[in-house]
């Protein structure tokens, strides 16, 4: 990891940073993908992928992968089915051995295994053993994908941690992490005060809790 802002973002939480995203009006955060396994953390530029169900005869499902970049996170639309996976154990292995940040798939992995061992970072919305050979393709790289009812496009911020997966635009990603950082501050010292004996309700007034996140007037 070599960009200072992603090495920023990696201190901080997914929480803060969608909590910045609240403030500023816009959408990141990805709903229903989870963490494969304990411990994930991830931050890394999106390199996105679009499937669509396979034609006749099929097309390709993971060809891509000899295109993404050290650092790079792997994003996959596959509209959110959990019929068919579209990410295994050697995408996996291949993955680590570059130096891939991680994926992020809106549908299901296999083999889970191999990224538990290798603490290779994965977000899905679950696991299913049935191949997506003959049943998917890919239609689509390096376009904007739809992952979580968020919009992500080729090289976003994707931030993941053990509560999720979060998508910074490259448009607001210097006013988002700000913003982050000042949240995470913030609430750093309300913590700090009520382990000091201040109450809750005392604590939060003084650090402006309520506020944290409230979107900011325009």
């Amino acid at each position: 990891m070599t960009d200072s802002i992603e090495q920023r973002f990696a201190a901080l939480s997914t929480a803060s940073v969608s909590d910045a995203l609240d403030r500023l009006g816009r959408t990141g955060s990805l709903l229903g993908i989870a963490p494969l396994g304990p411990g994930q953390r991830m931050v890394g530029r999106a390199y996105t992928v679009r499937y669509v169900s396979a034609s006749t005869p099929p097309g390709t499902v993971g060809d891509y992968l000899d295109d993404v970049p050290a650092g790079g996170v792997v994003v996959l639309d596959n509209d959110g089915r959990l019929d068919c996976t579209v990410w295994g154990d050697i995408l996996t292995a291949v993955s680590h051995a570059r130096g891939i940040a991680g994926t992020v798939i809106d549908g299901v992995c296999r083999d889970v295994h191999r990224a538990l061992d290798l603490a290779y970072p994965i977000y899905s919305r679950g696991r299913f053993m049935r191949t997506g050979k003959d049943r998917v393709e890919v239609a689509q790289v390096q376009e904007p994908v739809n992952i979580g009812g968020v919009q992500v496009r080729p090289g976003d911020l994707i931030v993941g941690d053990q509560d999720g997966v979060v998508a910074v635009p490259r448009d607001c990603e210097d006013r988002v992490l700000a913003v982050a950082e000042e949240i995470s501050e913030r609430e750093d010292g309300i913590l700090r005060k009520a382990l000091d004996g201040s109450t809750v309700a005392e604590a939060r007034a003084a650090y402006g809790y309520h506020d944290l996140q409230r979107k900011e007037a325009s």
